[in-house]
């Protein structure tokens, strides 16, 4: 399906009263280290706290009054969970959130102080698959995809259109890469709105299934027993958002646990403001690439600052 900048506008337009136009912050710090400008956009600034927001109720503003009546399911333990929550609670609609029983409590707690009801399930996928199955089955709720959704799609580009709103001559826009929504949209409007602006994927090396997955020209997965300390980025591409990443982004870079960690930290110590450790991998991907990047104008989504402050890898 193509999607038309007028699409984007729209959807951009009907989601503004759900969502924050989020601060871009600059650093002289970040720009002597890589000798690019580099222009951070804060999505850990949205409300609940990350860019989910923006794909939730892009998803939910589109819904019919029958789907409405009927409300929404989700399975997720992260910023999505949260994300549908509040979007559903602010459009008031029912939203029910499929979460494994070794989900944090304080994410837990969020969901449902955002106005979600928990239902807990096996600490599985496939579990989690089922269980939202079932209840759609038994309520006629309709199912949202965190990531492989065009919807959802079409709200995450609208943090890049902001960003190219403030700064239309950008030479590059990176994000992170885990399920594939927020670069699907990056690349949209990237193909849109930028001046031939190209559009940069980062992901971790031990969690590198997007890089493959272009290489290969199919989607790839992770090994089951990969982990890396962005925990945002361990999901997988889908048949919606992959396409439209083959067809715009540029390339996919990948960067090293330590290389993250070390960027996580830098951003807590010289600009004051938390990031989770999957927001780090772009950065990262920025300075480790110094030659790639000098002296242009890059843009980088910072996707979200829900942090558990207990665990942090630093």
């Amino acid at each position: 399906m193509e999607v038309s900048k007028e699409l984007m506008l729209r959807r951009h337009d009907q989601i503004k009263p759900f969502i924050h136009n989020t601060p871009i912050l600059t650093s002289s710090f970040f720009n002597n280290l890589t000798g690019a400008n580099l222009y951070f956009k804060c999505e850990n600034f949205q409300k609940m706290g990350a860019f989910k927001m923006r794909g939730a109720a892009s998803a939910i503003s589109v819904l019919t009054e029958d789907q409405k009546i009927k409300g929404v399911v989700t399975h997720s333990s992260g910023n999505f969970a949260q994300a549908v929550a509040l979007a559903a609670s602010k459009m008031n609609i029912r939203s029910k959130i499929v979460m494994p029983e070794n989900a944090p409590s304080v994410k837990k707690n969020a969901v449902k102080d955002y106005g979600g009801e928990v239902i807990e399930c096996e600490s599985t996928a496939i579990a989690r698959e089922k269980m939202a199955a079932k209840i759609v089955q038994d309520s006629g709720a309709t199912f949202l995809h965190p990531s492989n959704d065009l919807d959802v799609i079409l709200g995450q580009a609208t943090s890049v259109i902001e960003l190219l709103n403030d700064h239309a001559d950008l030479d590059y826009i990176l994000t992170p890469v885990g399920g594939g929504g927020l670069i699907a949209g990056a690349c949209l409007a990237g193909y849109h709105f930028g001046n031939n602006c190209k559009v940069i994927g980062a992901e971790p090396s031990v969690a590198d299934d997007a890089y493959r997955s272009l290489q290969i020209g199919e989607i790839q997965m992770n090994n089951s027993a990969t982990l890396t300390v962005a925990d945002g980025l361990r999901t997988f591409l889908g048949d919606i958002n992959f396409p439209i990443i083959q067809k715009h982004i540029d390339q996919i870079l990948l960067v090293d646990e330590d290389e993250i960690i070390s960027a996580m930290r830098m951003v807590w110590e010289r600009m004051k403001i938390i990031i989770e450790p999957s927001c780090a991998v772009p950065v990262a991907a920025v300075i480790k690439n110094k030659s790639l990047f000098e002296n242009k104008k890059v843009g980088i989504v910072i996707t979200g600052g829900n942090v558990d402050l207990g665990n942090l890898p630093f």
